[in-house]
């Protein structure tokens, strides 16, 4: 007999499972003095009691609320709605196709979004960053109407355009244009003043149109204008602006450092004698405004403007802007007042703490209720711990000993009229440093003025702009971004000079007598991946590239076939049609979303479940419809979906009538799974081999055009199925039709869906996600059964990614159903530039340890890098004084940085390819030698879990999991609930499997030998 107990866990696991969760079987009391202790150990934002918080002295780290990481990207990304008539894309200055992108984002192909984004923004990543998405984008956005509120735009787009940055992609001309045969008129040399967002939109379109001489003047040493010098690099890292240029400059634009519009010779006048056919004016409002209060005080006083403070700490903290080496201002212990309520003046805020500040005040004119800054701005600050101070209007100024000591204000009011008055009777007076002036700004240098002549000038001193053409008084000069007076925002800017370009365009064209289309059509963003072939050819027919619409509802009539093609999609099959005495009529409801993941409501449905039965439409309709398709839409596929019961001459008469309209190709549906089935139809054929080798053997008799038989997964083995097709004469099969189940039952019994009165349902077919792993299986099984057997796959293809992986599965082509339930047929479009970067990202060494289009997993904690403390450092949770300790030690480690190291400078990655991107036709059947059987699997190869603790949220997950489900081989510690992986770990991968942080948990090779625990010691012989 064994020794001891084994149904009970011994000690040391039972310790291990002391924070496992247990069934309460009583009301918990604790006293709230003790709770609150409690709270204040686990607390992880913010304190607003907190009088001491970690100074931001030198700390320039990402601060935005709306950076994703990858795993924050996609859940966001699935929670968008992609609504017809998007109010986003309408909100957006750009008209980004705002739905799309983030489709592309949800389908995990990021080069996808990033070009949505910058075809039609060449700032999208600044935009990103800064744009005031509550005021635009996201203020449109539909779901402000339930109750999980908006999607986070902005943060998605900048995830999207830094995900294609690190993919060292250049940017190229659209394939299609021949640059060399272009007319001697995109010669013309184009000049832009001023290197700022409106300036690099319109250079950068003007440059996709085909112009070969635009030339950007800049009077700065570096790039990007106010986006570098007065946007803080905490909201907008300077490598973001320069990346973004240098996009710009892979078409060809040049850019003339140290050239000032004014002072050095640069004139309106000059360019025109330069031969520049057009002028574009994008320098911005340089001066500040200052009130009167202060004349006399300057800098030295400490009296600060925007427009000095902001350059200077641009200066001092954005490595590889500009060769001066500026130190930040010593603002250490200062109480500072910043006045303003717009961006500028919380930026200039929070630039303050980093300054050394000890208090910031926020002063303004109005209320709350009138802040002119986007509230993602103010709300940076007010957690950052700046007062603001609403209803002052500034009333004087004081100066001791040559430096500010107190500024006096009068307490505003807004009369019935709607002014604005000041109270003199409600004087108050506080005590300053330091005063940030950040009431805007204009033009009043004489010299740029009398450098624009002869454009006219309005009332506030600034060419006159006709705000659709972007036009000034004189025909080819044209104005835009703030200059321009309309613009308020970076996007904004960047979309006068989108505009602006095509005017530019049309006035060349115009004035060199070419003929340009009167709808603007400006290019879109292309790079070498859009260059990839992936077309494809099977039994002799060639497919632009592998994605088809599958036999079902998508296909419901020729009309929507006609619209699918248009969109791009390759193929199509028609829906399941048969001769006249085998009409059917459906029933209602017939098709209902999948219950199988759980309350997901509006797209990204994991499943459906249908009953519906095959076209409703006669044959006649269905060839008139093939022989129409045929002829308007010569390079598409049109297969013929056809269906019979066992009977030879329906299924010579079908195929031949379906041959003689010009469908290229028949798909025997030998596998509805429901309603044809009683009829001798559809799975009643498809079960039973000698039936499909009959079928296949008579329409194989009666035409010469290939044919695939539709498999069912309603069976053992489906390989003997796919067998009897390929003996029948078949030219390859589709796997798979849907699955026979039932999806729900509700709490009255009845099913759902349920028909007429007595609530009754029937078995019907599910499709979508969650059939992939039979899809798979099927497609893999016949694969390696059937080597170079043509395979249509269907079945949970979704998305690019999805649909390589039944390529390599032994798929040629790839049909798709459910995911246009859940979108419409645009997503074709995701579908094929997403291939085309899987497909060239293979040929790029540098990417080798990328997952598809998913870069190596950075640490990470709110979506932002963790920040590395030195190696002696025990790892620290992010919560209560743990999270403390980590901000002063940070802290300590910043000043000791030098924010102006080379190593922090910009660089932009290039990578080409070292080996030939392959085709479609390599990829087919790539993975079939690593499906094996289980017995062929290596038991010696072991690997365990390891915990990124860094990267560590705390929730306990993997502990819960691997106490109940699994082997007891994790501690979670009490007291920081930092999860370790002990020695008794075995690599089963379920803690993996339900960690909510991406790679987080990764499986790594076992260093010491598995002994698996048998229990009960084997008996010896």
């Amino acid at each position: 007999m064994p020794p001891g107990v084994v149904s009970k866990d011994v000690a040391d696991i039972e310790n291990l499972l002391s924070l496992n969760p247990k069934v309460l079987n009583h009301a918990t009391l604790k006293p709230t003095a003790a709770t609150v202790e409690s709270r204040r150990y686990w607390k992880r934002n913010g304190d607003k009691s907190c009088s001491s918080c970690t100074p931001k002295t030198k700390d320039f780290d990402d601060i935005k609320h709306t950076t994703l990481s990858e795993r924050g990207a996609l859940r966001e990304a699935m929670r968008c709605l992609k609504c017809a008539d998007a109010p986003c894309q309408k909100s957006c200055p750009t008209q980004l196709d705002i739905k799309a992108f983030i489709t592309s984002i949800a389908n995990q192909n990021y080069y996808g979004s990033a070009k949505a984004i910058f075809s039609d923004n060449p700032l999208g990543l600044t935009c990103g960053m800064v744009c005031p998405t509550s005021d635009l984008c996201v203020g449109g956005c539909n779901l402000y109407a339930s109750e999980e509120g908006p999607i986070n735009i902005g943060g998605l787009q900048q995830f999207a355009t830094e995900t294609f940055k690190k993919m060292g992609v250049k940017q190229i001309h659209d394939p299609s244009l021949d640059l060399a045969s272009l007319p001697t008129s995109y010669k013309s040399k184009i000049a832009l003043v001023g290197c700022g967002p409106a300036s690099i939109s319109c250079a950068t379109f003007l440059a996709r149109l085909g112009y070969s001489d635009v030339t950007v003047f800049e009077k700065q040493e570096y790039v990007g204008g106010l986006s570098a010098s007065e946007i803080p690099q905490f909201r907008l890292p300077f490598d973001v602006v320069s990346y973004e240029v240098e996009l710009m400059k892979d078409l060809g634009v040049k850019v003339v450092y140290n050239k000032a519009f004014g002072s050095d010779g640069l004139t309106i006048q000059s360019l025109r004698d330069d031969g520049y056919q057009a002028i574009f004016l994008g320098l911005g409002l340089p001066n500040p405004n200052i009130i009167p209060i202060f004349n006399g005080i300057t800098q030295s006083n400490g009296l600060w403007t925007s427009k000095d403070f902001l350059p200077i700490v641009a200066a001092a903290s954005k490595a590889g802007m500009c060769s001066c080496k500026a130190q930040l201002p010593d603002f250490g212990g200062c109480k500072v007042i910043v006045l303003g309520a717009g961006d500028t003046a919380f930026d200039c805020a929070t630039s303050a703490l980093r300054c050394g500040a000890k208090r910031v005040y926020v002063v303004f004119r109005k209320g709350f209720t009138n802040i002119r800054a986007v509230p993602e701005e103010m709300e940076l600050a007010k957690e950052e711990k700046c007062e603001f101070l609403p209803f002052h209007s500034p009333k004087s100024i004081k100066v001791k000993d040559g430096s500010i000591c107190s500024m006096t204000f009068l307490r505003t009011e807004q009369d019935d009229s709607g002014k604005w008055v000041e109270d003199e009777e409600q004087p108050v007076t506080i005590k300053t440093d330091i005063v940030i002036s950040a009431f805007g700004s204009g033009l009043s240098d004489p010299s740029v003025k009398e450098a624009m002549d002869p454009v006219r000038l309005n009332k506030w001193g600034l060419p006159e702009v006709d705000n659709i053409t972007m036009t000034t008084s004189e025909p080819d000069v044209f104005c835009g971004g703030d200059l321009a007076g309309v613009a308020q925002t970076t996007v904004e800017s960047v979309n006068d000079g989108k505009q602006a370009s095509w005017h530019i365009h049309k006035f060349i064209q115009a004035k060199n007598g070419v003929k340009i289309p009167t709808e603007p059509q400006l290019p879109k963003f292309y790079t070498a991946v859009d260059e990839v072939d992936i077309s494809v050819e099977l039994c002799g027919i060639k497919f632009e590239n592998p994605f088809g619409l599958a036999s079902a509802t998508p296909t419901t009539s020729s009309a929507m076939i006609r619209r699918a093609f248009e969109a791009g999609w390759a193929f199509a099959l028609t829906k399941t049609y048969g001769l006249d005495k085998d009409l059917v009529t459906n029933v209602s409801p017939r098709i209902v979303r999948g219950s199988t993941h759980g309350a997901v409501y509006g797209p990204h449905q994991q499943s459906y479940l249908n009953i519906e039965l095959i076209s409703e439409k006669t044959a006649a309709y269905w060839l008139q419809s093939i022989t129409e398709l045929k002829k308007d839409f010569p390079t598409k596929i049109v297969i013929a979906s056809i269906m019979c019961a066992y009977d030879e001459n329906d299924w010579k008469t079908l195929a031949k009538m379906s041959e003689d309209a010009g469908a290229d190709a028949l798909e025997l549906n030998l596998s509805c799974p429901h309603g044809m089935g009683e009829k001798g139809m559809g799975l009643a054929c498809g079960q039973k081999e000698y039936m499909v080798r009959d079928i296949c053997q008579w329409v194989r008799s009666a035409v010469t055009i290939p044919f695939f038989a539709k498999m069912t997964p309603n069976i053992t083995e489906i390989t003997t199925i796919a067998n009897a097709a390929k003996e029948g004469g078949a030219d390859g099969v589709t796997a798979i039709n849907t699955v026979s189940g039932m999806m729900t039952i509700k709490v009255d019994g009845a099913a759902w869906p349920n028909v007429g009165i007595q609530k009754r349902t029937t078995y019907g077919g599910v499709s979508g996600n969650a059939v992939r792993p039979i899809a798979f299986r099927a497609v893999s099984s016949i694969g390696n059964k059937l080597p170079g057997f043509p395979i249509l796959a269907t079945g949970g293809i979704d998305s690019a990614a999805v649909g390589i992986q039944f390529l390599m599965a032994g798929a040629t082509l790839l049909q798709v159903c459910s995911a246009v339930h859940n979108q419409d047929y645009t997503v074709i479009d995701d579908y094929i530039t997403g291939l085309k970067c899987l497909l060239y990202m293979r040929s790029i060494k540098e990417l080798k340890d990328w997952d598809g289009q998913t870069a190596p997993t950075e640490r990470h904690q709110l979506g932002k890098p963790v920040f590395t403390l030195p190696d002696n450092e025990t790892v620290l949770p992010n919560f209560g004084e743990f999270r403390k300790k980590k901000e002063e030690l940070k802290f300590e480690l910043k000043q000791k940085l030098d924010l102006l190291d080379s190593s922090n400078a910009p660089t932009r990655p290039v990578f080409k390819p070292v080996v030939a991107t392959p085709k479609i036709r390599d990829m087919i059947g790539f993975a079939l030698d690593k499906i094996t059987s289980y017995t062929d699997l290596d038991n010696a190869a072991q690997v365990v879990a390891t915990i990124d603790q860094e990267m560590c949220i705390n929730c306990g997950k993997c502990y819960m999991t691997c106490n109940d489900s699994g082997y007891q081989a994790i501690k979670f510690d009490p007291e920081t609930h930092l999860p370790v992986v002990t020695d008794d770990c075995t690599g089963c991968t379920l803690c993996v499997s339900v960690c909510p942080i991406i790679d987080c948990i990764t499986m790594g090779p076992r260093q010491t030998k598995h002994v698996p625990k048998r229990g009960i010691p084997v008996a010896s012989a």
